[in-house]
């Protein structure tokens, strides 16, 4: 049969006059009910005034960390009410625990300070930390276009079957959910232009409206924002997996570059597909407006057809394909940055993730402004 430990025991005399000892016997381990720190106060609030507490261990049994969480309690209170402990009664390997704990107290206010930061020192900590993420950013455009011209000599090192896949899979797996996207918008531009239109009678123009805003912007922009919440992060989450679990570090040894041999397929297979995935959501895009201007306008069908294309030119055609291009670039580049400037955790994947969204989400919406006010400029 196992042998049973001892229970746990505590007693207390007074020794001499301002001294309160305290008799520590039995097991004082987890296992065991531990006394409260607070008994000890009781006895130090009674009777005479107490200066000093002392311990006596000769009769303890075994002890864990038990014995330690009740004696750093005990030495919290006494030290509030100014009493002395004497640690001499206690087992060597207490003491040296005991010491170890108490050697480098938490600073005071120490997390109150953290935060009273001045205004300057938080704008020169954010300013510094800006030049940084600039600094990375442009280091790691200039490494992808390094690997592009290498691309373009037959030099770079990739498997072609790789970016087979990476076209299938921002390309003909994102058909479906363009679709349903790029049909909505259209019925939605239609529906808020004829509400408009029909008060001077000129429903017949919500063909001109929905194919020229389709065309020349808004099919861009909606494959863009749908493929960056859709590749953008789908490539961010891989290489920060990648990263987490060192692969990237191992085909650096190896003599690959990571930048050649996982970012360029990528970013090929975005700027390739984006184009094409913007002239299929500019036309399912028409045929939203055409369900709302012929089902519910009373516009024929061959008039709506008739009024698109007189209003969508080729050079609002181009501009839009432009538009997608730029796009393909900004997502690849921000799915791929993050992916790589991951950290060494799981969590951290999840930060790659999202700010790739955001990333790329921002970037389309400032280069839609500028490529807007470039065209208004050279009057395109």
């Amino acid at each position: 049969m196992a042998a049973i430990d001892p229970p746990t025991d505590l007693s207390f005399s007074r020794p001499t006059e301002g001294t309160l000892l305290l008799r520590l016997a039995g097991s004082w381990t987890i296992k065991q009910e531990m006394p409260s720190a607070d008994e000890v106060q009781r006895q130090v609030g009674s009777g005479s005034p107490v200066q000093q507490v002392s311990f006596d261990t000769k009769d303890l049994a075994g002890w864990d960390s038990g014995l330690l969480t009740f004696l750093t309690n005990v030495i919290n209170q006494c030290s509030q009410r100014q009493i002395q402990v004497d640690s001499e009664g206690l087992p060597e390997g207490v003491k040296r625990l005991l010491k170890l704990a108490s050697a480098v107290p938490e600073k005071k206010d120490a997390r109150k300070a953290a935060a009273r930061d001045s205004f300057l020192i938080r704008l020169g900590t954010q300013t510094m930390e800006f030049g940084k993420a600039t600094g990375e950013m442009v280091d790691f455009m200039g490494e992808a276009c390094i690997a592009f011209a290498k691309m373009l000599v037959g030099k770079a090192s990739y498997r072609r079957s790789d970016l087979s896949l990476f076209i299938q899979q921002c390309g003909a797996d994102a058909l479906a959910i363009v679709s349903l996207i790029s049909f909505l918008v259209g019925l939605i531009l239609a529906f808020v232009g004829a509400i408009q239109l029909e008060l001077f009678g000129a429903q017949l123009y919500v063909a001109n409206l929905v194919g020229i805003a389709m065309v020349r912007v808004m099919g861009a922009i909606m494959t863009g924002i749908i493929i960056t919440g859709r590749t953008g992060a789908s490539y961010a989450a891989q290489l920060g997996t990648m990263q987490v679990n060192e692969e990237i570090d191992a085909l650096t040894t190896m003599g690959i570059s990571p930048m050649e041999f996982l970012v360029l397929p990528r970013m090929l297979a975005l700027v390739l597909m984006m184009p094409l995935l913007c002239l299929y959501a500019d036309l399912v895009g028409i045929l939203g407006g055409a369900v709302v201007g012929v089902g519910m306008l009373d516009i024929g069908l061959v008039e709506y057809y008739v009024q698109t294309q007189s209003a969508v030119s080729l050079t609002q055609v181009w501009i839009g394909l432009f538009h997608s291009a730029v796009f393909g670039i900004l997502i690849a580049l921000a799915g791929c940055l993050r992916g790589m400037q991951c950290g060494r955790s799981a969590s951290a994947v999840g930060d790659a993730t999202t700010s790739a969204v955001v990333l790329g989400i921002t970037s389309i919406i400032v280069a839609t402004a500028i490529i807007t006010v470039i065209c208004n400029v050279i009057g395109i």
